[in-house]
């Protein structure tokens, strides 16, 4: 399966895609990207337009009388700008954060099953930030969920390395068994901190969180989750040229002059801190990093510079809807994100793997 799936050019169709080419992708989807935003931001209960989301954020920016906009309706300035803009951005930094993550991590270990929740890092994140949410330090939430994160990690690659001493080191089948087996033993002391520390209505509130939800997300949200997508996820998304040396394994990297170890640590720390800093606003998001690479993949091929930043929008793209669903499906109740994002990744990822083996 790791073959048949495999980010090399051998699982996918080869990358011919020209500059040209992939600058009109990525030009096409971020006009999707922007065009999503505007128009989630305009479904819900209160009947509002492109034009009322445009005239609110442009007289918050100061160009209101510039542009000769008359002043907002108050309902509809509070809905857009403090209700669902904050939650529609967050939205798609976790998306964009989670995809990128994704990629990077399926290339390092050179299998396709990898993303930041089956190598332990969403669960180590989880463990962090449930511990100050029982304990009410919410500041250091963030902080938290990186620590928790890096935790995670390290104990993976740990577990990795000295399961393959003498049998060829660091290898993508042990990264996932030891990633699975950091993964459960963070899911089971996440459990027992909310058994025996949680009370009253922290409850539901953890499981909320825990299960993926942006909802009552603020403009704090959109700054940790959007800052740490700009300044890590586009720090990821230069990496192109590195991740294709990993392709065909550590030794042709090696060969092309990467210095394998430093670089793979450095980029897994910097995964761990984008994944914290995501979880620590929107939870545990299952899918998006392992369904988006793929589906990406099989559109613009395996070359990592067109794929990762595509992988970053489609995957902001996505996550909006998601959540605009999981607001609206059930209105006026509304499901955890991380359930919608499960709904579609499950059969599209079984889908995937019909793919891959009627090719293989």
């Amino acid at each position: 399966m790791s073959e048949r799936l495999s980010p090399s050019p051998a699982g996918t169709r080869p990358a011919t895609l020209s500059r040209g080419r992939v600058l009109a992708w990525v030009a096409g989807t971020t006009a999707a990207l922007l065009a999503s935003v505007v128009v989630a931001v305009t479904i819900g209960p209160a009947g509002l337009t492109p034009s009322d989301v445009a005239q609110v954020v442009a007289t918050r920016l100061g160009l209101g009388d510039l542009l000769g906009l008359a002043t907002p309706d108050r309902l509809d300035d509070g809905i857009v700008w403090q209700l669902r803009l904050p939650r529609v951005l967050t939205a798609a930094a976790v998306g964009a954060g989670l995809a990128v993550c994704g990629v990077v991590m399926q290339s390092l270990t050179r299998n396709p099953l990898a993303d930041p929740y089956l190598l332990g890092l969403s669960s180590g994140a989880s463990l962090g930030a449930v511990c100050v949410l029982v304990l009410g330090w919410l500041a250091v939430l963030p902080v938290a969920a990186f620590v928790g994160a890096t935790a995670a990690l390290v104990t993976t690659l740990a577990l990795a390395s000295a399961a393959g001493r003498g049998a060829g080191g660091l290898s993508p089948a042990r990264t996932v068994l030891a990633g699975l087996a950091v993964s459960q033993l963070a899911a089971a002391a996440t459990s027992f901190v909310i058994f025996w520390s949680a009370q009253g209505d922290q409850y539901r509130e953890i499981l909320s969180w825990m299960l993926g939800s942006v909802a009552g997300a603020t403009w704090t949200s959109v700054l940790v989750a959007g800052g740490a997508t700009l300044v890590l996820g586009t720090l990821l998304a230069t990496t192109g040229s590195v991740l294709d040396a990993f392709t065909f394994g550590d030794t042709a990297a090696a060969a092309l002059g990467v210095p394998v170890a430093r670089v793979r640590w450095g980029l897994l720390i910097v995964v761990a801190l984008l994944t914290g800093a995501l979880v620590s606003q929107s939870g545990a998001i299952g899918f998006v990093g392992l369904i988006l690479p793929h589906a990406v993949r099989l559109v613009v091929g395996a070359r990592h510079r067109a794929l990762l930043p595509l992988s970053m929008l489609c995957g902001a793209t996505f996550l909006v809807w998601a959540d605009t669903l999981a607001r609206t499906v059930f209105a006026p109740r509304e499901l955890p994100v991380g359930i919608v994002t499960a709904a579609i990744g499950a059969p599209v990822f079984a889908a995937l793997l019909w793919k891959g083996r009627a090719r293989g």
